[in-house]
């Protein structure tokens, strides 16, 4: 039986986040340069995106260039920008009624990329599908330090008191702050780690981490994770009795 004819329609993560990892080792294993695997990730970007929003998922995250990837080597800073460029296929966003958007230090990326973005976010607006959110120039750190200096200023200003600085208060100044926290996060590649990945959002969220590279993770690999997704047993800290 395939992993699609054993999903509940029902209960369906309503947030994924995913850590697209081993595009480099990927390509690496095949004799070829790092490049070379980002645009066969690209590819399989396109082909998950659509698989999620078929299946009912709402908010699709993808860690797409976190703020530590600037210290890449330059050529593949430039080769994962203008990637970028060619990768935003408006067309299929519309044609998947797909909203497109933004999480990180948008000011850092190149004027060029910046404008495309904007006109990708301006174009979708209006479409009420799922809502594929691409985290670029982003990283955990940096966001909650954001938060909290906006959250200080506040502060400073008089405009808000430290007992008013609540969970949801700090939630509302992340960049996350129009969508609900992930349920599933999906880490390929082999490594178990959240390299600075919404740590905040992900508090309570289901880790699934798979070998697979980036590239070669097909649909049946992400129908497998939130299979696997619906057979835990979330909690949130209560008992399993509290739960049934």
């Amino acid at each position: 039986m395939s992993y699609i004819e054993q999903i509940d329609k029902t209960r369906i993560p309503q947030h994924v986040a995913i850590i697209m990892d081993g595009n480099g080792r990927w390509a690496k294993q095949r004799g070829k340069e790092r490049t070379y695997g980002h645009h066969a990730g690209a590819e399989t970007v396109q082909r998950i995106t659509e698989d999620a929003a078929r299946l009912g998922v709402k908010y699709l995250t993808l860690y797409t260039f976190s703020t530590e990837n600037w210290n890449r080597p330059q050529n593949e800073v430039a080769a994962l920008m203008n990637l970028l460029l060619d990768s935003i296929e408006e067309e299929t966003l519309m044609k998947n009624n797909i909203r497109f958007d933004v999480i990180g230090d948008f000011k850092k990326l190149p004027d060029e990329v910046q404008k495309s973005l904007a006109s990708c976010i301006e174009h979708t607006a209006g479409n009420t599908g799922m809502c594929l959110v691409l985290a670029l120039s982003y990283s955990s750190r940096w966001e909650i330090t954001e938060a909290v200096r906006q959250i200080a200023t506040l502060v400073e200003k008089g405009e808000l008191s430290p007992e008013q600085i609540t969970n949801e208060c700090i939630a509302s100044h992340l960049e996350t702050k129009f969508m609900p926290d992930p349920d599933l996060l999906i880490r390929t590649g082999g490594e178990i780690r959240l390299s600075n990945y919404l740590l905040w959002q992900c508090a309570y969220s289901e880790l699934y981490f798979c070998d697979t590279f980036w590239p070669d993770f097909d649909k049946e690999e992400f129908y497998k994770a939130i299979c696997k997704y619906q057979q835990r047993e979330r909690r949130f800290g209560k008992t399993s009795e509290q739960i049934s």
